[in-house]
């Protein structure tokens, strides 16, 4: 979980596997872009290339230490900025100081408490258009980018490029992004793809 593992598309969330399904994800969808991806390990969602969030359930607290050795590893091992969510309600209150305590004094990470999941999603929507709305003061300026977010939009290209292998959803967003049609993708060099994908997704692009 070190920063520039996970690339977020703009205006996107990443969200773990385990969360497909989920109210969160149900309260999300047609709010947000959200994309499920396996192997994020400790995160919860990715809001941005640097944000992430790790959700602390009511269950989680009850249960005992675990997630606590969880928000240690994830401290020990992550340059990311790590945003806690925990729910606080009337079971887990009596655990809330002490959980208080060790992410924000100890690990010094920023905790945000919510009486349930319908309440993550609407804090998760908040969080995600700050980001948008800071990544968009770089994107108006530039009319090019404009141009390339507008082509985001079109399902057919998108489904077009995640069957190259080796690309799923989020690279595919990545490349279309990046070089704006799938003409501009075919005649990409090795070079330019691995910028946007690393050597070795960019040498299956360039061979496909």
């Amino acid at each position: 979980v070190t920063a520039g593992s996970i690339v977020v598309p703009y205006g996107h969330v990443i969200g773990n596997e385990k969360w497909r399904g989920s109210e969160i994800a149900q309260r999300l969808q047609g709010k947000i872009r959200l994309v499920f991806e396996d192997g994020l390990g400790l995160v919860d969602f990715h809001l941005s290339n640097r944000t992430c969030i790790l959700y602390i359930s009511e269950a989680d607290l009850v249960a005992g230490d675990e997630f606590k050795r969880r928000l240690v590893r994830f401290r020990n091992a992550s340059s990311l900025g790590g945003i806690v969510i925990v729910e606080k309600t009337q079971i887990s209150d009596q655990y809330f100081l002490a959980v208080q305590k060790l992410v924000v004094l100890e690990l010094e990470m920023v905790l945000l408490p919510v009486a349930n999941q319908g309440e993550a999603s609407q804090l998760i929507i908040q969080l995600v258009s700050f980001y948008v709305r800071e990544q968009s003061k770089d994107h108006n300026s530039n009319p090019f980018l404009r141009k390339q977010c507008s082509q985001l939009a079109e399902p057919s290209v998108f489904r077009t490029v995640q069957q190259i292998p080796g690309v799923g959803k989020t690279k595919a967003l990545l490349l279309l992004q990046q070089f704006g049609s799938i003409h501009r993708l075919c005649n990409a060099s090795v070079k330019e793809l691995e910028l946007v994908v690393g050597q070795t997704v960019a040498q299956q692009i360039y061979t496909f």
